[in-house]
């Protein structure tokens, strides 16, 4: 049997999990003094309360090689093998830490997939894996299948407030206080496994506005494959969201998913988007 292994980061929920009989392991979400399993010891509802009053961003930590060692050894113990996917190795060790831990461990029995992404579009993968598995393909070819969709994979969500992009130095003071009068919501993506700004409108609409000719002019959804929408603490958010673009989504299984701690922190409350596969050439 194959089985899955994924981060907090991929934001499936706990339920959502055990039904896909995905196995997450946390990062740590640091405020101060106070350190949190994330998804353990502290609710997505918890942390954007801690958010909001936090006078600086919390930390997050990488997941250690032991605690994969642990994880792999008591997954493969009875002859089982293991795909993991995790969070883009330009955010995060917890990458590497897999692949450090898989040397201790052995390689026959377990398949790493750097997802190249985060949220619910690293949740989308995991989503699209437990499909391909459920059809029976190989560890080999599902980890080949699974690097070949992260390149196809893009998120694209819009950012309600620039505060935390502010304290987290991503924009200067004085931006986020003009943007803050006009109403600026920033739309952002993942480039080269990092979250980054590529457009803004003044207000949500505006800014599904971006997206939709971003969908039309660029990249269009591969209505095959699943498509994700999330959001950091907003749910109307997302259902405005989902609502907008339910035209060019008509047909594919969706997967709602609320933003985690590790995005969250930088874009706070607020933001919703939308994760999906682009059509690949010839479609």
């Amino acid at each position: 049997m194959i089985r899955i292994l994924t981060d907090s980061t991929s934001d499936l929920s706990p339920a959502r999990a055990a039904e896909l009989g995905v196995e997450i392991l946390p990062l740590s979400v640091q405020f101060g003094e106070e350190s949190f399993a994330d998804g353990v010891d502290i609710t997505k509802e918890e942390f954007y309360a801690k958010l909001a009053q936090a006078e600086a961003l919390p930390t997050t930590a990488q997941i250690p090689p032991e605690t994969f060692i642990d994880a792999f050894r008591r997954m493969t113990q009875n002859g089982d093998q293991v795909l993991g996917i995790f969070i883009s190795s330009a955010m995060s060790g917890t990458y590497q830490s897999a692949r450090i831990a898989r040397e201790v461990v052995g390689t026959s029995h377990i398949a790493l997939v750097d997802s190249q992404t985060v949220t619910f579009a690293l949740g989308l993968l995991v989503e699209t894996a437990c499909i391909l598995r459920d059809q029976g393909l190989s560890l080999e070819a599902l980890a080949a299948r699974l690097e070949e969709l992260s390149r196809r994979v893009r998120l694209l969500a819009v950012v309600e407030t620039l505060k935390y992009l502010k304290m987290g130095g991503r924009i200067t003071g004085a931006a986020a206080v003009v943007g803050g009068l006009l109403g600026i919501c920033p739309v952002i993506s993942i480039e080269n496994g990092l979250v980054v700004s590529v457009g803004k409108g003044r207000g949500r609409k505006a800014g599904f506005q971006l997206i939709e000719k971003w969908l039309r002019e660029k990249e269009a959804v591969d209505t095959a494959l699943p498509v994700s929408f999330g959001h950091s603490n907003a749910p109307q958010a997302m259902a405005e969201c989902m609502d907008y673009f339910k035209g060019c989504t008509a047909g594919t299984q969706l997967c709602p998913m609320d933003i985690g701690a590790v995005v969250g922190t930088h874009v706070g409350p607020g933001a919703a988007g939308l994760a999906f596969f682009v059509k690949e050439a010839g479609d």
